[in-house]
């Protein structure tokens, strides 16, 4: 696929099959990661995938009571759209500030979401993994997982086989951007 069109049609789902990911197609999402630019080539984020049935279903649970703080919702919602696998993105004290680790996680973030585009896998940017993970049980599921370092939560991804369309993309508005000579 050309680079500019895969950027084009690029949509976040929201409808997902329960099948799970592949493990190469994954690889290759987590890899197009590792190569997003970040501040001084440090490579300060950390990037996890989840795809245990019972720890998907515990981040759903605790993004969902962050998202009640926010806003009420249905208590049956589903902040992942019920993808198999959730990709959290952490900033870790290799960032030299809070600023520079926001803003490697979310070019990481980005280059997933286009890999997972380019191999056909739906996918959705999700926020409030930092309050997600600054509770006590989002700190405990970091223990489960093996996380012993300071780290914290930036953004997640709900990835997937789509279960609809490709949603058709807003118009892009007039003066995105300026060319200056």
């Amino acid at each position: 696929m050309d680079a500019l069109e895969m950027l084009k049609t690029r949509r976040s789902i929201r409808a997902f099959k329960k099948e799970q990911v592949k493990e190469e197609e994954l690889r290759i999402v987590l890899e197009a990661g590792t190569y997003a630019p970040t501040a001084m080539g440090l490579q300060s984020p950390l990037i996890v995938a989840v795809q245990k049935e019972e720890d998907v279903a515990k981040l759903n649970e605790l993004n969902l009571e962050v998202l009640n703080r926010c806003a009420a919702v249905k208590k049956d919602a589903k902040p992942y759209y019920g993808a198999p696998t959730i990709i959290v993105i952490f900033m870790t004290k290799i960032a030299r500030n809070e600023f520079v680790g926001t803003l490697d996680a979310a070019s990481v973030t980005t280059n997933m979401l286009n890999a997972a585009h380019a191999l056909g896998l739906g996918s959705v940017w999700i926020n409030r993994a930092k309050e997600v993970f600054e509770g006590e049980e989002g700190k405990k599921l970091l223990a489960k997982w093996g996380i012993e370092e300071e780290v914290v939560g930036v953004a997640s991804i709900a990835l997937g086989y789509p279960d609809c369309e490709n949603p058709t993309p807003r118009p892009r508005r007039e003066g995105y951007f300026k060319i200056v000579q």
